[in-house]
């Protein structure tokens, strides 16, 4: 038996036959909000149906609760120019375009003056402007759009999209296979063996792992997701039991919220069936912004009932030479010159610069693949500037 979704109940917001194109008034969404419809039309976000209210955007900025009391740490709003904010009006519906393409409808019950600078200091507990959340926030609209939205079309994929499992099919999947303690992985980046470290861990006590990168927006920097999918592909077909994995694509886009986002990842999770979460060093964090381990700290000011999905905690997880494994600061005795850890960006560093990069950090099979999309990128890059 599957855990139950978040609220009780998966919401189904996806209907190909609601008319939308009489609708008069229209709402362009950016690549934020796109992804937020899917989510919210396939039950990702459970319970929500809506982009929020104002009641609901600040109980969940001041209390990390729906205004019911439900936990939810994100505010999913739909933001607008002042001029369309004034096109708008209640108790109306407004089709929803991206991009010259219509994807469905929202029904408005509120419109409301957003407070940027309040839920950047609450969500990203930062102002400043080079934090790629708050950078975000800030380039979007100042009024939000509340209402229950359809979604009639699903956005273009950016990766196979035999790999878009909404909650009900990975759900069905999950009990089909007899799983019944499923971990799930969030993850923008390519796995190194850190992570299939840990990874690998969390299976030995429960039945399956989910593997689900996001592949919404993500900040400039960040690999692009077909090619992470590439690599995910061929790390499970050489590294992983095939029969206790299974490869997913979450349309989100990601917040960089530290702390908050964990939540977040993990509530989602359990709409899509996983008992558990894996929940790592600085998981959803970007630079220096948040404390290593606080996205296993905000855990405790939920009850594991309200949650309800477990959170699996684990340190940071290096390479040490003495022990001839990974291992993380719980098993591992040595000093830190024995231990190899390389950041993301690090790694990033490396590949942009055609470095070698140990094979103890990554799988070699992962950063040919890497290697070159770089190399690529590079020449790419090089042609331009030259120009």
């Amino acid at each position: 038996m599957t855990i139950l979704p978040h609220g009780g109940s998966l919401v189904n917001r996806f209907d190909a036959h609601t008319d939308c194109r009489s609708i008069k008034v229209h709402i362009e969404l950016d690549a934020v909000s796109l992804s937020d419809l899917e989510c919210l039309a396939i039950g990702a976000f459970s319970p929500l149906d809506s982009f929020m209210d104002k009641a609901d955007y600040l109980s969940v900025l001041h209390n990390m609760r729906l205004r019911n009391g439900l936990p939810w740490s994100l505010p999913i709003t739909l933001p607008v120019s002042d001029d369309k904010a004034k096109e708008l009006q209640t108790n109306n519906a407004a089709a929803l375009y991206f991009k010259g393409s219509l994807y469905g409808k929202i029904e408005i019950t509120d419109i409301y003056k957003a407070d940027h600078d309040l839920e950047s200091q609450l969500v990203y507990q930062t102002v400043d402007e080079a934090h790629p959340g708050v950078k975000k926030l800030k380039e979007r609209g100042k009024w939000y759009v509340g209402g229950r939205i359809t979604l009639i079309q699903f956005p273009e994929r950016t990766v196979g999209s035999h790999y878009y499992l909404n909650p009900e099919i990975t759900r069905k999947l999950f009990l089909t296979k007899g799983w019944e303690k499923i971990v799930a992985f969030q993850t923008r980046n390519p796995i190194h063996r850190a992570h299939e470290f840990i990874q690998k861990t969390a299976l030995e006590s429960v039945d399956g792992l989910f593997l689900h990168p996001l592949v919404g927006e993500t900040k400039q920097d960040d690999i692009p997701a077909a090619i992470r999918m590439k690599s995910y592909e061929i790390l499970l077909d050489q590294y992983y039991p095939k029969e206790r994995v299974i490869l997913g694509a979450f349309p989100g886009s990601m917040r960089y919220a530290g702390p908050r986002e964990a939540i977040f990842h993990a509530l989602v999770r359990k709409n899509y069936g996983c008992s558990h979460i894996i929940i790592g060093r600085d998981h959803a964090g970007v630079g220096n912004y948040y404390g290593p381990y606080d996205a296993h700290k905000i855990f405790k000011k939920f009850g594991q009932d309200e949650i309800g999905i477990i959170p699996l905690f684990f340190e940071n997880s290096f390479y040490c030479s003495k022990c001839d494994s990974m291992a993380t600061m719980k098993t591992c005795p040595h000093d830190e010159q024995s231990r190899l850890i390389l950041s993301g960006t690090k790694v990033r560093e490396k590949l942009l610069k055609n470095e070698p990069i140990p094979r103890n950090f990554s799988r070699p099979e992962v950063l040919s693949v890497l290697r070159e999309y770089y190399v690529k990128r590079n020449d790419e890059k090089g042609e331009i500037d030259g120009s």
